[in-house]
């Protein structure tokens, strides 16, 4: 029908379609009827629901991350890869600084350990940030039709997603903090042990996180690609080892607060270093011990733990707010 009413077939055979059918009795007939289903009869009350969506919250929630499960799970290139670099990151590390942590007998052994605790944060916690973009890029596009449909509530959407993402993270940082724990040699007491378990999967999700929340705020992977790859090098020269603290120019230092990554280095040396009372060799000067040197030149304070691991939760739960409220209110579909 299309084809022989269009536009060319009307030129063809010199006859207007639309002209015809506006002065037919079928356009009469139809528009008197348009009139007079559109006064509603006597007692009419109009179609409506009680509820935006038809279950509550709590069941949208199940229901995405049942999804979300099953999605991840059927997902092997994503998730396999993640544990596998985690394996071979942790026996690299692990077999760079063999049994660094037995020692600490120099300055030079302390920087040591500092240098393991930065690169056992920072380098999975960035490659967590980069993989997960195209995933989350994948799942909004399939968010955006679901959405329209009226299924459910964005940020049930969001909190299944990132509930997913934490679950994975906690299994991928037990591996990781045994690999290192173990192989790097750090003091086997219960405390320090699961500070730096937390510390790891505590990074692990602001890290990945960070990644969901620029995929949601830009409309692809790849500008999200871009603006991580501007921010972790800011993050990597504030985190506190490059450049300490205490070295950082004073109209800086705000960023160095401000940066995630400097948080998790400062608890994991706090929590294995912070309370020892060794001494340490210093080039040029006497014997310190390693508790005050961490003090005067890093500016790192054991009493100081409870506000980082604050400071981790504040990070997670402000990054996946953004996240949350970004995929409800931006909407960067083109068609």
């Amino acid at each position: 029908m299309l084809e022989v009413s269009s536009t060319l077939a009307e030129a063809h055979l010199n006859i207007n379609f639309a002209e015809i059918y506006a002065n037919s009795i079928l356009h009469r007939k139809n528009q008197d009827l348009i009139k007079e289903l559109g006064v509603p009869p006597p007692g009419y009350q109009d179609l409506s629901f009680p509820t935006k969506y038809s279950q509550n919250f709590y069941n949208q929630c199940v229901a995405n991350f049942w999804k979300q499960y099953k999605s991840y799970w059927k997902n092997p290139p994503y998730n396999a890869m993640r544990y596998l670099m985690t394996l071979l990151d942790g026996l690299v590390f692990g077999t760079v600084f063999w049994q660094k942590g037995t020692k600490i007998e120099s300055q030079q052994d302390l920087y040591n350990l500092l240098g393991a605790t930065y690169a056992a944060v920072f380098f999975l916690g960035a490659t967590n940030c980069f993989t997960v973009q195209p995933v989350v890029s994948i799942e909004r596009t399939v968010f955006y039709r679901e959405k329209a449909a009226g299924m459910y509530s964005p940020l049930s959407y969001a909190l299944a997603q990132a509930c997913m993402e934490i679950i994975y993270n906690i299994l991928q940082g037990m591996l990781y903090t045994i690999l290192i724990y173990v192989m790097i040699g750090y003091d086997w007491k219960v405390d320090k042990f699961f500070y730096f378990m937390f510390f790891i999967i505590a990074s692990f999700n602001y890290f990945t996180l960070f990644g969901m929340m620029l995929v949601s705020l830009t409309p692809s992977a790849m500008l999200a690609s871009i603006l991580v790859s501007f921010v972790l090098p800011l993050w990597n020269l504030f985190a506190g080892f490059l450049v300490v603290r205490t070295a950082i120019p004073i109209w800086w230092r705000w960023y160095y607060w401000a940066n995630p990554v400097s948080w998790t280095i400062y608890g994991v040396v706090a929590s294995q270093f912070g309370d020892h009372g060794g001494s340490l060799l210093v080039p040029g000067g006497s014997p310190m011990v390693v508790k005050q040197f961490l003090e005067d030149n890093l500016g790192v304070r054991h009493d100081f733990l409870g506000y980082v691991v604050l400071a981790h939760f504040a990070y997670i739960i402000a990054i996946f707010f953004v996240f949350g409220y970004s995929i409800k209110f931006l909407n960067f579909q083109k068609r």
